[in-house]
């Protein structure tokens, strides 16, 4: 093995999980963003992608970024405060659910998907959630 590949494997086991987060625009994105600038720390393998409403997320696309390596998937909902949908709530768990279904068929631990409400002003409450969601998915295997 190359001192190259040797340094990149060492890289990759030694980085935490991959999460992905589906925000909102309106409702957890503020709340995410005063995380960062508040300075609060979570892991740099977080990535986060904007939309207007949770109930958007589709279930094809959590198996679709398990797939593309993300380690876990994390719906930042907007809770009763959507602005669009009075039923946004039951919708998105119906997405989850519909989601971990697809992953049991293809062998992937459900546990991989969490969703939790995230407010404008939930900086403590999002780092803490995404820090112990990848905490439990260091447990998981493969």
């Amino acid at each position: 093995m190359t001192d190259q590949a040797a340094a990149a494997a060492l890289a990759d086991a030694s980085r935490g999980p991959r999460v992905l987060v589906f925000s909102t625009n309106s409702i957890s994105d503020p709340g995410i963003d005063l995380a960062g600038s508040s300075h609060m720390h979570y892991s740099p393998e977080v990535v986060v992608i904007s939309l207007p409403c949770t109930s958007g997320v589709r279930p094809g696309w959590i198996l679709h970024a398990l797939r593309q390596g993300f380690d876990g998937i994390f719906l930042a909902a907007d809770g009763e405060e959507c602005g669009y949908l009075t039923d946004c709530t039951a919708r998105s768990s119906r997405i989850v659910q519909t989601a971990q279904g697809l992953m049991a068929e293809q062998g992937i631990d459900g546990r991989r998907v969490k969703m939790a409400a995230i407010c404008s002003v939930c900086a403590e409450p999002f780092t803490r959630q995404v820090r112990d969601f990848t905490a439990s998915l260091t447990t998981l295997a493969g």
